[in-house]
């Protein structure tokens, strides 16, 4: 009890120090991975239970039976940004399991203009060069049964690398813990904390490079930019239940309340946090079919007129799954009802014991 209690304070503490940081840092870490989750609007913290749980919360790695394999891709941006994602878990014993996962978030490809008009005023485009932008985290994760029962716990240890062609790097380092909770009713409790000790970035600059764009628009000198980032912490406490009809029928319905500790424009917002809900619901069939949908990223959008309107993102997810390989497909802003851009998300999910 003594560890949790510091566990708590400590969150608390990052919090209040937090607010004197940047709001957004690290944001790519944020998106999400799994179509069968983001089917859901990410309202899956109490009750992910496989390979994906590295990521929405460590604890879940625990109700893995195999060795598991997820990959996903998806774009942003009309094809312009690339998302993918690969994770792998396994069991150590029936008291601990372990995983890795690996997110990279990039555009390839960019135009690099800034040696395109040589000294004597001449515009060459042998001088045009391509770089990359791309973001990279690695999450390592363990997961371990407390003495009492149904209560489990998790924790990530992840490694951030960014890179911005041969302009600037960074490295950053960061903990997330989680719990889960599940009741002899079929009821399932869990709560995240992402960044619980403000994830820290460190960027070097080129200041070479730096300087050969600094005075590209005349008259306006771009200043050297900061040099590191924190990540402020972030608390998701979820609930869900199954329900199961005539044996072949389930319906999982799940909630997340996702706070950060910041006053943004979310649906509930202080100056200490801002909450933002989220609905899930999945229909599965003999647990081979799924049909999912859900509802979350509420927000008082100011309007042109001064007004706020309430808006969200809905999305809308299938999957299918036999024999250990699992295909799931999710559709994250259905009718355009939010500014967050739409996105086709594809996932695949294969249980070794397929191999047995």
């Amino acid at each position: 009890m003594k560890v949790y209690i510091s566990v708590i304070f400590c969150l608390l503490s990052v919090s209040v120090f937090a607010q004197t940081t940047r709001k957004y840092s690290n944001e790519f870490m944020n998106i999400g991975v799994d179509a069968a989750a983001l089917g859901m609007s990410s309202a899956v913290t109490s009750h992910t239970a496989d390979v994906n749980s590295g990521y929405w919360n460590p604890a879940g790695l625990l109700a893995l039976e195999d060795n598991q394999l997820a990959l996903m891709h998806s774009s942003y941006f009309a094809n312009i940004a690339n998302y993918d994602y690969a994770a792998f878990a396994m069991p150590l014993d029936n008291q601990s399991a372990i995983g890795i996962s690996l997110i990279r978030f990039a555009v390839d490809d960019i135009l690099n203009t800034t040696q395109l008009i040589d000294q004597q005023g001449n515009i060459n485009y042998d001088r045009i060069s391509l770089f990359s932008t791309a973001d990279y985290g690695l999450t390592f994760s363990y997961a371990r049964k407390l003495p009492v029962q149904g209560l489990n716990y998790g924790v990530n240890a992840k490694v951030i690398r960014r890179v911005i062609g041969d302009f600037a790097s960074s490295w950053g380092f960061g903990l997330d813990a989680g719990i889960q909770f599940e009741t002899n009713n079929n009821w399932k409790f869990g709560i995240m904390a992402r960044d619980i000790t403000t994830t820290f970035n460190a960027w070097a600059i080129d200041e070479g490079e730096f300087e050969n764009i600094r005075n590209a628009v005349e008259g306006q000198n771009q200043e050297l930019p900061e040099t590191t980032e924190i990540t402020i912490p972030k608390l998701q406490i979820g609930f869900s239940k199954l329900f199961n009809f005539n044996y072949d029928y389930t319906l999982l319905a799940a909630a997340n309340l996702n706070v950060r500790f910041e006053e943004n424009n979310d649906i509930i917002s202080t100056s200490f946090a801002s909450v933002n809900p989220a609905l899930g619901f999945e229909f599965g069939y003999i647990d081979m079919v799924y049909l999912r949908a859900g509802m979350g990223n509420f927000q008082n959008e100011l309007q042109i007129d001064n007004t706020e309107q309430l808006t969200f993102q809905p999305s809308f997810g299938v999957g299918f799954k036999y024999n250990g390989i699992q295909i799931d497909y999710a559709f994250t802003d259905i009718g355009d009802q939010s500014v967050a851009l739409y996105s086709n998300v594809f996932s695949l999910k294969l249980d070794f014991s397929i191999f047995r």
